[in-house]
């Protein structure tokens, strides 16, 4: 499993104090803020958190949507995520670079691997990220309404992944009469 943080633009709130929430130095945007729980050979969505503020830290948001993992998992995980070390679930993260010094062979290696499954969960925010409605600036302010579209965007994606990768089909004859 891989975890990130999507940002996505919002109007600009007219409220002084939510335009100060809202607003993402990272984007320079007005934002709201979501954490992905991703399997990684699937390429599915299996989580999506609640809505934040885009101001949220990624740590801060993924430790208040309390994700359950299961025992023993693996969580790949990027800078945004340091510290964040769920009960009963290994984590990976990428070592950075001492200064004035070189990784060695073995944490360059390790950092390739994670390197690769950072892409693939950054194809599948670009995948969720597909619908209009969650790529452009979102200017529906009611209540609720930016989880409940996000929800949709994800449960598009994990469709056409199974469109496109249909699970096999068996049927009980040719399971009790190889050929």
């Amino acid at each position: 499993m891989a975890i990130d943080g999507t940002e996505r633009r919002r109007q600009r709130p007219q409220d002084p104090t939510q335009q100060r929430d809202h607003y993402s130095g990272k984007k320079k945007a007005h934002t709201d803020k979501n954490i992905l729980l991703v399997n990684e050979t699937t390429g599915k969505v299996i989580d999506l958190s609640p809505t934040v503020v885009g101001k949220t830290h990624d740590k801060k948001a993924a430790d208040e949507a309390a994700i359950v993992y299961p025992v023993n998992a693996t969580l790949d995980k990027d800078t945004g995520f340091q510290g964040y070390e769920p009960v009963g679930v290994h984590t990976r993260q990428p070592k950075k670079k001492p200064k004035n010094k070189e990784l060695n062979v073995a944490e360059r290696m390790l950092n390739r691997i994670i390197s690769g499954v950072r892409v693939v969960v950054e194809h599948v925010l670009a995948g969720v990220k597909r619908c209009r409605i969650v790529k452009d600036v979102f200017r529906l302010t009611t209540p609720g309404t930016s989880d409940l579209v996000m929800e949709i965007a994800c449960g598009l994606h994990n469709l056409r992944v199974d469109c496109r990768h249909p699970a096999p089909v068996f049927n009980r004859q040719s399971l009790l009469n190889p050929a």
